[in-house]
């Protein structure tokens, strides 16, 4: 014969308990807003700091240098922001940016789908071999790009006779896509809004871009769920480097030539933009709008210092570097205040 056993109702939580927890939901969305969006209200600050202090940073020609100026580094920093989101780093982006300049120029004799193509090939292979060894033999992603920075930065100079030789837009078409306009907005500038809508989409929208995501927040939690590791790595360091040889070919394009003595620090640069965006260097958080507010407040950023014209070039990188630590620092703050919720 069994008894009725009489199961005691749970007490619901105290009311201090769920007002506790919805203050911790509360703070960790407040949070999450201001990583994600915090590059963004900072632009918007600078700018209207700019406004308010200078003239001439409230004309339409300074808000036209900047995008133009940006554009490349926009570029390299698109395919930067992928490479970090899966916890890697890119370091080979720079020399591939001033190697794809001096191939667009030399190229550019056969017309300007070579001009566009060759720095393509040439600094997607790069990529190609930075992902491989990267994703299949478990190699540093920190010592694979520095050897490939070298690399490339040795090529250019033997394809330029050690630096001596600047090679010269001879395709009218291709000078014309790096000055020509469209509704107001330079040729370069419509192509990197149109490649960060489409990384916009690829990153947010597709099967890629959540493997991207999954890989840097955990391989091997990514690797159980069945993405496709090690494809996935390699594919994001191609991007990087088609991205950085494009770039390259755009900023070729706009001087009339393969200029040898840029690229030096230009994927610290891009790194900084990408951070400041909001991505994380461990990887598995970051956003593309996130990355363009970086790159348009480092630009109004340099524009303010030039406004400024007291500045030299030293002192600009001090600030530059000073800013970066500080965002970074507010970042690591912000992700331990959100794993403490």
């Amino acid at each position: 014969m069994t008894q009725d056993v009489t199961v005691p109702p749970i007490a619901p939580p105290p009311e201090s308990a769920l007002r506790d927890e919805r203050r911790a939901d509360r703070l960790d969305r407040i949070v999450g807003t201001v990583q994600r969006q915090g590059a963004l209200a900072v632009l918007v600050l600078v700018a209207a700091i700019g406004f308010a202090a200078f003239p001439n940073f409230r004309s339409l020609a300074n808000a036209e240098t900047i995008l133009i100026s940006a554009a490349p580094l926009a570029l390299i920093a698109l395919g930067m922001t992928f490479v970090i989101i899966t916890g890697g780093i890119d370091l080979s982006v720079g020399s591939l940016y001033v190697l794809g300049g001096v191939v667009a120029a030399y190229a550019s004799q056969w017309g300007v789908l070579a001009a566009f193509l060759a720095p393509l090939l040439l600094c997607g292979a790069f990529g190609v071999v930075n992902g491989v060894l990267v994703a299949y033999t478990r190699m540093a992603p920190f010592i694979v790009t520095l050897a490939a920075l070298l690399g490339a930065r040795g090529l250019m100079r033997a394809l330029s006779n050690e630096g001596s030789e600047t090679y010269l837009v001879r395709s009218e078409a291709f000078r014309a896509f790096g000055s020509g306009e469209f509704l107001g907005l330079a040729y370069p500038v419509w192509l990197a809004l149109a490649l960060f809508a489409g990384g916009a989409v690829l990153l947010g929208r597709t099967r890629f871009g959540a493997s991207v995501y999954a890989i840097g927040g955990s391989e091997d939690a990514a690797r159980l769920m069945g993405v496709a590791v090690r494809r996935t790595q390699v594919n994001v360091y191609v991007l990087s480097g088609l991205l950085a040889g494009l770039a390259g070919a755009v900023n070729a394009a706009r001087l009339g030539s393969g200029v040898t003595v840029i690229g030096v620090g230009v994927e610290l640069d891009a790194i900084a933009a990408v951070v400041i965006g909001g991505t994380l260097l461990t990887g598995g958080a970051g956003t593309v709008a996130g990355t363009i507010a970086g790159v348009l407040l480092l630009g109004v950023i340099q524009n303010l210092i030039n406004q400024v014209g007291s500045v030299n070039i030293s002192w600009q990188q001090v600030i530059s570097g000073a800013f970066l630590a500080v965002v970074v620092v507010v970042q690591t703050y912000l992700t331990r205040l959100r794993r403490i919720q």
